[in-house]
């Protein structure tokens, strides 16, 4: 059973263990909000956000919460099993690892380079041509055509990543994680900031946390954010679904170099695709809600998704049971412990990579080591925390990891 967080009304049910008092605190003020259902729910890897803690499930009666959803609107993951096996692919790791870093642009853009995890060359896709025929109005004038092209089929930096890992059957998946990168980023910061602005005007007091401000449903501010919001969802979706294609592409051609078959294609079944960081309009206990997971996924009936660990601890596919104490969600990774700040000032270059040893990555420690898996707390412990959420249909480990730094 669930683990409740003693609150003078219960506001918060929790699945984590692992808690501080600011993160708790957090939710609390969250779930303190007259329009948000109660309780909140905290999933098993909740730990200090922006506004909305990350790892909690926030439903929202005629409104929403744009800082909640966070800036990597539809941030999540995508997973498809291969044909080949670890002893295949192992002695070609190294070319993957390669292949794949030029196929997929990572990183993000820099004073001294802007066009720094971007493509060069427009990608030819309809999919891509519908995206910038239906992209919302945002007054930035980075926000254009040409971003929403160039970023189409990135990576991004930070926790973003590309992984081979191996599942009990030693079958290699490819298991991607990203976002709706700048174009996301750039829409979700006018509302943000159009939201705080809003409630400055409307509120007798200041909020708490002026990352708590939302849109009513009926406005023109909520519409125009919905209609966005579900854009960038879009946006992030069909990126990940192209980088996942690139990969593909890669160790098809890697593999066929080695002598093996190819024709009939290298995958197996259909891919596995779940945002993280998004907003749906959902019926829980009879009542429409706006239900934003932020860092959670949709953990309904038989619903499969993706819960990676941190860059040497793999991935666990699973299936959802539709607890619906949690609104039906479930985590939707590890969950940090510790700031970037504090993991570069804590741990080593040195222990990273004796916790890469045997895999193939970007072996640079130094520029990495904000992402080092002891900044993220123990996946086991989350994955057992919410065993009434999910089930766990394949534990991955990981071969070879690709990040953007």
């Amino acid at each position: 059973m669930s683990n409740l967080i003693p609150t003078e009304k219960n506001d918060v049910r929790s699945w984590a263990t692992d808690l501080d008092q600011n993160t708790i605190e957090q939710a609390e003020r969250t779930a303190s909000l007259d329009f948000v259902h109660k309780p909140l729910a905290l999933m098993a890897d909740a730990h200090l956000g922006i506004g909305a803690t990350v790892g909690s499930v926030v439903a929202t009666k005629d409104s929403i919460i744009p800082a909640a959803v966070g800036v990597d609107i539809g941030c999540g993951m995508i997973a498809q099993r291969t044909t080949f096996t670890h002893e295949q692919i192992n002695p070609k790791l190294s070319k993957i690892h390669s292949k794949i870093a030029k196929a997929v642009p990572s990183g993000q853009p820099r004073s001294k380079n802007r066009s720094a995890g971007s493509h060069n060359k427009t990608i030819r896709s309809k999919k891509l041509d519908r995206l910038v025929r239906d992209a919302p109005s945002v007054k930035s004038d980075k926000f254009n055509a040409g971003k929403i092209a160039a970023q189409f089929g990135t990576l991004g930096g930070g926790n973003h990543f590309i992984e081979l890992a191996t599942d009990e059957q030693n079958r290699v998946w490819v298991v991607l994680h990203s976002g709706s990168r700048g174009p996301g980023n750039l829409f979700a910061q006018e509302h943000i900031g159009r939201a705080r602005n809003l409630m400055k005007k409307v509120l007798d007091k200041p909020l708490d946390d002026p990352d708590l401000a939302h849109f009513v449903q009926g406005t023109d501010e909520f519409s125009a954010y919905i209609s966005g919001m579900l854009w960038a969802q879009d946006y992030a979706l069909e990126n990940r679904s192209q980088m996942m294609t690139a990969v593909v592409d890669v160790i098809s051609s890697e593999m066929a170099d080695a002598g093996f078959k190819v024709n009939g294609g290298v995958t197996e079944g259909a891919s596995i695709q779940c945002h993280h960081n998004y907003a749906s309009c959902e019926i829980h206990e009879g009542v429409e809600l706006w239900v934003t997971r932020k860092g959670a996924i949709d953990a309904s009936v038989g619903r499969w998704g993706i819960i990676p660990g941190s860059m040497a601890t793999g991935s666990f596919i699973v299936s959802g049971l539709g607890n619906p104490a949690a609104y039906r969600s479930a985590s939707h990774g590890a969950g940090r412990r510790m700031s970037r700040r504090a993991a570069r000032r804590q741990l080593s270059a040195g222990s990273l990579k004796e916790r890469m040893r045997n895999i193939a990555w970007n072996d640079r420690a130094d520029a990495l080591l904000d992402e080092h898996p002891d900044a993220y707390k123990d996946i086991g412990e989350v994955m057992n925390n919410q065993r009434d959420l999910v089930s766990i249909e394949h534990k991955l480990e990981t071969i070879l990891n690709y990040k953007g730094t």
